[in-house]
Formats: structure tokens, sequence, C-alpha cells
């Protein structure tokens, strides 16, 4: 048969993919995506493993490790994995488990009783998208060790020695051919691994970051109970917590619950320790029996009947204010997909709902003190329901008049075709005046806003309707408010856009303005109707000239061309550089600093890090531990640095350490695989491309005759940029209400030239999660994450 391209598709055509090459061949397949959530689930693969041993009651101890060459080290201290020859392959059990998809001791009952790893493809899809893989097993009083390279065997098992411990330890690098990305977000692996401390009562997980230097321990003795206490630390909680545990034809149920005094619903669920972001069965056998439990006690309460006059609480009500986890384990689940976020099997939503119920109605029928008080909480949240959807029917009814009903502060555009419609969010008055002169009346309208807007994240329904620049907001747009109320067909415009000044206080009114739009109008941002606007950073103007610049990166480009033709720079070994070829030096210098940045914040020195980079050749990492015959030691001797190596061969891990002492005293102790890491590879090409493009290092700058000379090339990059700033005035602006009308117009809102940034969503949950940190009522979780990220700021406005 031939093709319409001329091709014939015969049984030749047909590819065999071999072993792990379809991993490799397609790997969102088998782990969801190549981006940086992909690249996570590698390490969730391999821990879920040494849960499942915690599970089945043979490890109490997991050791994570981030290394600086972005490899992870997972160790436990379970039954280690089989090192005997399987029956049927004829090799090795581990060599089995890591080479072959499908192969692993969970597809019956027998090794492990519960267990989140059904497929058996996990640890062998890790070892197919990593550049490398090193396994370490302790068992029977042995230890041996294997090493694979992108799925492939480097050698036969290993004999190490003798052990007296047990357990499996794991180190694998992700293959940068396959991902993205392989920057571990130590953010994300943490609340991971603080999950499953809690789903694993006396479990303990020891999560070391040596990038930055961070090691967590995590133990939780009281489980879940815990987790919903630690969940409620930043509320008042209204009542003791509410915890229960059940068994039933296999499948335990373990919950726990408590309301505070906020308006929030948290309900966090779990399946084999796997975190179940989008629900399923056993969420909706919760739902249900908390619903029921409720309205049921309310019926057998004669005061509460006549109280209520009728009213019957639903879902919505009797969760609001709620923190919950519910953790179920089963021995056959069934996931939606490998990367596991949903429940579905069907028998579970009974099961759930029949114990949760029974616990419930002994806990109320014992302690009516604190079901009278969920009991009002929920009539509460029923009566805000209710006065929101009366606010809800208000703005529908104004939205649904004439333009005269529209917010008076809105300056609205003369088009009535929301697709060439524009509305502008401006933050205050003078930027609005200003906005309303600049625009184009025809498609463009304004909406001031007075201050900074409610923070919908802390608010209930109600109240945020009755702010009155919400109001203004959701009137001017048209399309309703609420989940079953909100009508896009009626929307008003097309394109929303944010437009806030440049310093502290526009960022923080564009991101109460973001939680606003994400947690109310997430179906905009969806449908690509959202939008921030770039006004520009800086002004650059002479006598002659002038021209906005919307950041430094900009600022810096602009610059270099500026003054690339006006001046010369020359080498010690006579190279001279002018136009573009300076402009291209200058770049491989700024790849440099940041590099050079990035190292300082781990912990290395800047000038011990510069005698690496600057060494001729790459550096080696078993070059410290032999008789340095490139001659490094003394390199670094010569620069005051003496050097030793430390060789750690434990159990659980083997490794090397590089140990540099200054002529102070002051010790810097390095991971041999930082030389293989992205930090020092990518500053030693980019230095060794300017060394062998200048000769040396040591340069002058000469411009119409004057003549200065660098110290070094950062200092080059100061007096090169100096340079350009000579003859021109460069004002940096805060605020839009610095611009007047034209300079808006011609700067941010013209559409021939205006540079808008389309507000997008890839990952809802960690959306979700990342808005509740930063803009929610807990002060703990914000307070951590500006400790974690205060080195990372490059300018601090105070």
């Amino acid at each position: 048969m031939t093709t319409p391209t001329g091709q014939t598709y015969t049984a030749d055509s047909i590819t065999i993919l071999e072993g792990l090459a379809a991993v490799r061949k397609r790997p969102a397949m088998y782990i969801g995506s190549t981006d940086a959530r992909g690249l996570h689930h590698l390490v969730y693969e391999v821990v879920d493993n040494s849960i499942d041993e915690a599970m089945a009651g043979y490890c109490s101890r997991i050791v994570v490790k981030l290394h600086l060459d972005n490899s992870v080290t997972v160790s436990d201290n379970g039954r280690g994995i089989p090192v005997d020859l399987h029956p049927k392959e004829g090799k090795p059990a581990v060599e089995v488990v890591m080479t072959k998809l499908h192969a692993g001791g969970k597809f019956d009952n027998d090794a492990y009783k519960v267990s989140g790893g059904l497929h058996g493809v996990g640890v062998s899809c890790v070892n197919a998208l990593s550049e490398w893989l090193e396994v370490t097993v302790r068992r029977d009083g042995k230890r041996h060790r294997m090493r694979f390279a992108r799925g492939a065997v480097q050698g036969p098992l290993e004999f190490l020695g003798e052990s007296a411990n047990h357990g499996t330890t794991v180190h694998f690098k992700p293959d940068e051919e396959i991902f993205e990305t392989v920057q571990y977000s130590y953010e994300t692996l943490r609340k991971r691994f603080e999950e499953l401390s809690y789903l694993n009562k006396g479990l303990e997980i020891e999560f070391t970051d040596e990038r930055s230097a961070e090691t967590h321990v995590f133990r939780a003795d009281g489980g879940i109970r815990q987790f919903v206490k630690d969940l409620n630390s930043g509320e008042s909680g209204i009542h003791p917590i509410i915890d229960g545990e059940g068994v039933t034809d296999g499948v335990t149920v373990d919950f726990a619950l408590q309301y505070n005094a906020g308006y929030k619903e948290n309900v966090l669920t779990f399946a084999n320790n796997i975190r179940t972001k989008e629900g399923g069965t056993h969420l909706a056998g919760f739902k249900t029996a908390l619903t029921r439990a409720i309205n049921g006690y309310i019926k057998g309460q004669p005061d509460l009947v006549k109280k209520m006059k009728g009213t019957v609480l639903s879902g919505d009500d009797v969760r609001e204010g709620l923190t919950s986890v519910v953790s179920v384990k089963l021995p056959q689940p069934q996931f939606e997909g490998q990367t596991k976020t949903k429940l579905g099997n069907s028998e579970i939503a009974g099961l759930v709902a029949g114990i949760v119920y029974d616990k419930l109605n002994v806990h109320f029928g014992e302690n009516p003190k604190d079901a009278r008080l969920i009991i009002d909480k929920a009539v509460d949240a029923a009566r805000a329901r209710d006065a929101a959807r009366r606010a809800k029917e208000l703005v529908r009814r104004k939205g649904a008049l004439s333009d005269n009903s529209l917010p008076g502060k809105l300056a609205d555009c003369q088009s009535k075709d929301p697709a060439e419609s524009e509305l502008f969010i401006v933050e205050g008055d003078s930027a609005g005046g200003s906005a309303k002169q600049g625009r184009d009346p025809s498609t463009q309208a304004i909406l001031p806003l007075r201050g900074k807007i409610l923070n919908t994240e802390r608010t209930r329904f109600d109240k945020m309707l009755a702010n009155k620049e919400v109001k203004a907001l959701i009137t001017a747009m048209g399309a309703g408010i609420g989940e079953d109320d909100t009508d896009y067909d009626k929307l008003r415009y097309h394109k929303v856009v944010i437009m806030t000044d440049a310093d502290v206080d526009g960022a923080h009114i564009r991101t109460l303005l973001l939680t606003f739009f994400f947690r109310q109008y997430q179906e905009l941002i969806d449908r690509g109707h959202l939008y921030i606007a770039q006004p520009p950073l800086y002004r650059v103007h002479s006598s002659r000239f002038e021209k906005f610049i919307k950041d430094d990166p900009e600022l810096n480009a602009f610059l270099l061309e500026r003054i690339s033709n006006d001046i010369t720079i020359r080498t010690e070994s006579g190279c001279a550089f002018t136009g573009p070829d300076i402009v291209s030096l200058m770049k491989a210098i700024e790849l440099v600093s940041a590099k050079v940045r990035d190292v300082e914040n781990i912990g290395i020195a800047r000038e011990l890090f510069l005698a690496f980079i600057e060494y001729q050749t790459r550096i080696e990492p078993q070059w410290f531990t032999g008789d340095d015959p490139n001659g490094l030691r003394q390199w670094l001797d010569d620069r005051g640095y003496s050097v030793s190596a430390e060789h750690e061969d434990t159990d659980e891990d083997s490794r090397t350490f590089v140990v540099f002492e200054d002529t102070n005293g002051h010790r810097t102790r390095v991971g041999a695989e930082f030389f293989h890491s992205k930090m020092y590879r990518q500053a030693w090409d980019a230095l060794a491309d300017i060394r062998t493009r200048c000769g040396s290092l040591r340069c002058t700058v000469d411009r119409k005759g004057e003549t200065s000379e660098a110290e070094d090339i950062f200092d080059l990059f100061r007096l090169v940029l100096d340079e350009a700033r000579k003859g021109i005035n460069i004002q940096r602006y805060k605020g839009l209400g610095e611009m007047n009308p034209e300079q808006l117009w011609v700067t941010t809102m013209n559409p021939e030239n205006r540079t808008l940034l389309r507000v997008t969503v890839d990952d809802a949950e960690e959306a979700s999660e990342a808005f509740e940190q930063l803009m929610g009522d807990r002060v703990e979780p914000r307070r951590e994450f500006i400790e974690r990220n205060a080195l990372s700021v490059q300018e601090l406005d105070i």
C-alpha cells in the first residue's frame, strides 16, 4: 500500500520498541509530562516504593537528598529489593525490577497487602528516564550494587561486602535529554514528604537539600489527627478534633476533621498514601456521610427542628470552615492514569460513607456540644449563602439594565462588540485619569480602583460582594458572579487588562486581583481573556531622543547596543573588540555573573568558585582523590586553598566530598557531584569562551582617546555600562501616574506596540496551593516562603 506522500506502508514499517525504549520514546504516557511535574514524579515513584515497605511494616525511616548536580538519593531501611536470580528471567531480581516494565511485587497481595504502585512501571520508568541510576541493596547480611545508564545495564550485580543492615538506596540523575527542566522544587517535595509522614504514623522521613543546606525531619506520631491540627494551626478550632478509623472488606478508612472560625473548605484525600488531588469515590462518600450525619442529628432534636424552620443544610453549608483529611488504604485501587490523581473504585464510596457516618453519629451522641457548635456554624453558612444569593441577584439585575447602571467610575468604550472591547483595571485615580485621556475610547474602557481591593482569599462570599470595588468590577464585566450564575457569553470585554504600578504596592494590587479572578472567574482565565499590562520601567532620554524600556535586561541590552560602536575593548594579548563582538562578549560575562550569584547562595565563596572556573581544564571530581596529574591542587594552593578529599562509604550511601580550606581556616565542603552540575559546567564553558576570544582576561576600554583599565571581566562589564550611561538620562518609573496620557498610550495601551502578558494556569492545583499559601489566613507558610526565597531577591523596594 502506498500513502499519499508516496511512502510504502508495509509490515516493515511497524517498529517494536524493546525494553525501556518505549518509555524514553513517549515518557509522558508513563509519568504524565516532561516538565517540572514529571520531573518530581520520578522522586515520588521511588519514595512510594519505600512507603509501600513502611505500610507493609518493614520500614521505619526514609532519607531523601537533593544533590548539587540535580541527582537524587532515596534510601530506606526496608527489606531491600531481592538480588537472587529470577526463576523465569535468569537475572538478579533487582535487574528485572529496574529494567522490565510491569515487573514488581505488587500484582498479588502476598508481598504487599496494600500498595500505591500497582502498574509495575514506576522505578523502571525512573531508570529509563535517568542519565544514570545506581541501586544499592542491603539484604541477608550482604551489600550489592548495580548501575544503569538511560535504562541499560552497565555491569553485573556487584558484591560490596558484608552488611548488618537492610534496605534499598536508589541514586539517580534525571536525563537532560528528556526533561524540559531538571531543577527540583524544594517546596514541592517538602510538602509531599510532610504529607507522607502524617499518613504513616511513626515513619521518619529526613529530607536534605544540599543546594541550600536545608534539612527537615518529618515524623508525626499523631497521624492524620496531628495533620488536621497542624493544618488548622493558624485558625481557631471551634471544637476538639473528631477522628475515626474503620476496616471493612480489607479496606482501611481513616479520617479526622475539625471546623474552624474561617469560611474556607480544606479537605485533603489520599488513597494508599497517594494524594488524590481530583478526589474520587472516597471523597464523595465522605461528603455524603458528613451531610447526612449533621442533618440526621438535627432531625432527632425537636428544638433544632423548630429553629431550622424546615431548612435542610446543603453540602456546601456543612463544609464551610471544615478542615479534614480522609485516607483510605485498599488492596486493589483503581486510579485514573499512572499519575494517580483520582480514585475510581466505585465500592469505596459506600464503604467510606458507612464508616464515617457511624463514627460521626456516635461522636455527636456522646458530645452534643460539639454537634451544636458545628450545626450553628453550618446555619451561619446557610444564611451567608442566602445573603450572597441576594447580593448576586442585585448585581445581576444591575448588569441586566442599561449602561446607566454601570459603575460611575467606569469610563466605558463606545463599541458593544466584546471581541474588540478591552477593560483596563487601573490602580488609583491619578493613573486612571491619564488612562482615560490617553485611551482609544472606541474600544478601550477604563475602571480605576481606589486603593487595594479586598483579599478575596480570606473573605466570605457575601462580604466580598458587599465590597464597593469588587462590586464595581463584577458589574463592569457583566458576566455575573458565582459558580451557577456566571455566564461568560455575557462578558462585555474579551480583554480584561490589569494595569498597575511597577512598585511593591502595584505588585500587591496585581496579586489581589489575580486572586479574585482565579477564585471567582477561573474560566475567564482558561478562555484567555485576562492579561497583565507591561508599562515600561524606564524612560531613557536626551535632547535628541526618547525611548521607553520595559525592564532591566532590556535596559542593559539597549546600553550595550548604544555604546558598542563608540568604544573599543583591547586585551593584553592584542585582541580588539568593537560593535556586535562587544555585545556578545558582555552577554557571556552576564552569564558568568549569574552563575557566581547562584553558587554564593549555596555557600561556596565567590573567590573559590572563580578559581574553579578559571582553571584551564574542566575539573573532574576524581582528580581530588588521585595523584593530582593535572596540577589542580597546586593551582588552588597558589590561590590560598589547601585541598583534601573525604570519602563516606556507609550502608545507605557512598559519596566523595572535597574540603577546601583557606588561609583563615575557613572550610568549604563540596560534594564531588558539584563538578557535574550545570552551575559549574555552564560557568566554566562561558569563561572558557571568553578566554578563547580574548586570549587574556585583563582588558582596557578605549573611547575617543580615553582609556580605562578593568581589573577583571566583571569590572569590564561595569566600565562598559558606565560609558553607555554618559550623555543620557535614565528615569525609573514607579507609578503609571508619572506618565502623561500620550506616553501611557504609546508605551502601554496602543495595540500596535504594547506588550501584554496573557494569564494562564498550567496546574490549577499548584496555583490554588500558591494562592492559599501566599494570600490565605495562615501566617506560618508565608513566613517560611519568605525565609526560603530571601536570597533570591534581586531588588528590594523598601
